[in-house]
């Protein structure tokens, strides 16, 4: 099971939000618009993207890592690296 089965309708809607204003940014496009306002919306639709991001690893955290390490095992430390890398992944984006 997934961390965000219980709410996947909400996760849904928010990534809907966010195509929404990806598609925002080809109509400013298509339309020629100024390019700072453009670069506007680049960092809104970025900041989107980033808080979405931060979300998922939270709830990874809190629900398959947390799982996985009170199990103990292999899989503990196979879902810490995993988060470990994911972490290291936002960072360099």
């Amino acid at each position: 099971m997934v961390s965000y089965s219980n709410h996947k309708d909400d996760v849904l809607k928010r990534l809907r939000r966010i195509e929404g204003q990806v598609r925002g940014l080809q109509r400013m496009v298509e339309n020629d618009t100024y390019c700072i306002d453009v670069l506007t919306q680049v960092s809104a639709t970025t900041r989107a993207l980033q808080s979405f991001a931060l979300q998922m690893l939270d709830e990874h955290m809190a629900c398959c890592v947390r799982d996985a390490v009170a199990e103990g095992g292999a899989e503990g430390d196979v879902k810490l690296k995993e988060a470990s890398d994911a972490i290291a992944r936002l960072v360099r984006s």
